[in-house]
């Protein structure tokens, strides 16, 4: 069999024209598409195209409402993540699917458990978990409880439920670095390349473009629910990639500084935020934010970036220094009171943080500001549908009905109900950690169109990302933290991928805020 040109490896799962109609949307569209063995399988697409679905149809989560599933010859009948277990399929899923009150080997062990005299053996539990951390250069005490660890420790948590499930066949990796450090990515790329050794099919999908192109050795493309391209990874590149999603071509350009000076919306002095162990998330951060402008938030994880949304959201009271909204001083002390005050914050994990999964599309956007909405005690239904169905416009949020459930939409479009959720209240001052994690290049490109014209009409907006051209693109100014210090403070054609690599990563402890050695 012939596919892009080369000589295909043997096949080990082939899905065959799979269609999944949901009420008023057809995420999948009669699709083919075959998974070699031993090799890395790159699945792209905008956020909407289909790919989670498709992955959850292979999972045993979903089952097509048309179309066929075979393991080599077999025919698959998947019913459940059990039975797609029994075969050898197991999943990473791209939202993370913990129990945070439960601790580290439960959760890697949770319906896999083994059992000596008929009770539960978590010596065993604990050894084989503390193996399969090690392997995965995260060493972590397995009694741990899950929500004690940062979101990149439970996503690695994640991968670990997977590499503890025996005679695994085909993996399927739904965005598995979106919270990874570099250092921990590479580690899972060297686990990935020990699993195609030993002829485990990998399905990879990942909005990074670089990371599909290094470990991929063939690429499907889905758009709008339909197959558009599937061929060999040797002559692909971003440019091919990019159109073949979104069906034109796309790039980041870069931003023109506005040295126009604006009032100043918030003002910070020497914020710290002290952690459980005498040290300090963040320590003596200081800047002013203009109204208009994106004060974006640069540096490694760990260095304080979330921490630092997070204090001026009202979650942490126990800080330290001066906050002044338009120069009047105020200490956060609740989130109520600082959406109150005019703050609103796009969290990095959506799903935990962001959104009430057991709620509708329209209930999880006007959460915030149900408030507002009333009159007398009770909710004006009228202004609350406007106001609903301007911000799905506004946002392009692709919905049949806001009254749909939220996990029916695509994580990009959730990303967008999130950030609705936010302007719904009016804000003066918009946070976004991390507004691009887990969502492809067509559905970023949305979001920073929305970011840049909330800033256009006033807004005053800060923004924590990890991907440093992103970081450059958007913003008219970068904060950087190193280890919860401000190492540096950029501006205009200050900004710089070496600048900002150097001063988040720096042993150096100068730091420079608008010129001045401080």
């Amino acid at each position: 069999m012939k596919w892009g040109g080369e000589m295909m490896s043997k096949v080990c799962l082939t899905a065959k024209n799979i269609s999944k109609q949901y009420p008023g949307t057809l995420a999948l569209d009669a699709v083919d598409f075959e998974v070699q063995s031993g090799k890395v399988n790159v699945l792209v697409g905008e956020n909407g195209a289909g790919k989670s679905t498709l992955m959850k149809i292979i999972a045993g989560i979903e089952q097509p409402s048309r179309g066929e599933l075979y393991l080599g010859e077999q025919e698959l009948h998947l019913k459940s993540t059990a039975d797609a277990a029994a075969h050898g399929i197991g999943i990473v899923h791209q939202e993370l699917n913990l129990l945070p009150n439960m601790t580290i080997y439960q959760n890697i062990f949770m319906a896999k458990e083994s059992k000596k005299s008929g009770v539960l053996d978590n010596k065993i539990h604990v050894e084989k978990a503390k193996k399969i951390l090690e392997k995965l250069e995260h060493p972590l005490d397995p009694n741990m409880l899950v929500r004690e660890l940062r979101v990149g420790q439970q996503q690695i948590i994640e991968i670990a439920k997977t590499m503890a499930q025996a005679d695994v066949k085909i993996l399927i990796m739904d965005e598995p670095t979106s919270s990874l450090s570099n250092d921990e990515v590479e580690v899972l790329f060297k686990i990935i390349e020990e699993l195609k050794a030993q002829d485990v099919c990998i399905i990879y999908i990942s909005h990074r473009m670089d990371e599909v192109m290094r470990i991929g050795d063939n690429i499907t493309v889905l758009r709008d629910g339909k197959l558009v391209e599937q061929r060999d990874m040797a002559g692909v590149d971003l440019a091919w990639i990019v159109e073949s999603m979104v069906g034109r071509k796309q790039d980041y350009q870069a931003k023109t500084y506005d040295k126009q000076e604006k009032p100043v919306v918030l003002e910070v002095e020497n914020l710290s935020l002290q952690n459980n162990i005498g040290g300090y998330y963040f320590k003596d951060v200081s800047f002013k934010l203009q109204q208009g402008k994106i004060l974006g938030v640069y540096g490694m994880l760990g260095a304080g970036r979330t921490e630092l949304l997070e204090t001026l959201m009202g979650l942490h009271p126990r800080c330290t220094g001066t906050i002044k909204l338009n120069g009047k001083e105020l200490m956060p002390k609740s989130i109520h009171g600082q959406i109150r005050n005019g703050f609103a914050l796009v969290p990095e994990d959506r799903q935990r943080e962001g959104l009430v999964q057991s709620m509708n599309i329209a209930e999880n956007m006007t959460l915030s500001s149900l408030k507002s909405n009333k009159r007398g005690g009770m909710l004006r239904n009228f202004i609350l549908q406007s106001n609903i169905k301007k911000t799905i416009n506004d946002l392009r949020i692709k919905v049949a009905s806001s009254k749909l459930p939220i996990l029916s939409l695509s994580g990009g479009n959730q990303q967008k109900v999130v950030i609705g959720k936010g302007l719904l209240t009016s804000p003066k001052v918009l946070l976004l950690d991390e507004p691009s994690r887990g969502i492809d290049v067509g559905a970023k490109a949305d979001v920073f169109a929305i970011i840049e014209q909330c800033a256009m009409e006033g807004l005053a907006i800060m923004a924590v990302s990890s991907e440093m051209k992103e970081i450059i693109a958007i913003s008219d100014e970068i904060l950087v933290l190193r280890d919860g210090t401000m190492s540096g403070y950029l501006k205009g054609e200050e900004i710089s991928g070496e600048g900002l690599m150097s001063y988040a990563t720096s042993a150096e402890d100068s730091k420079t805020i608008d010129g001045e050695d401080r």
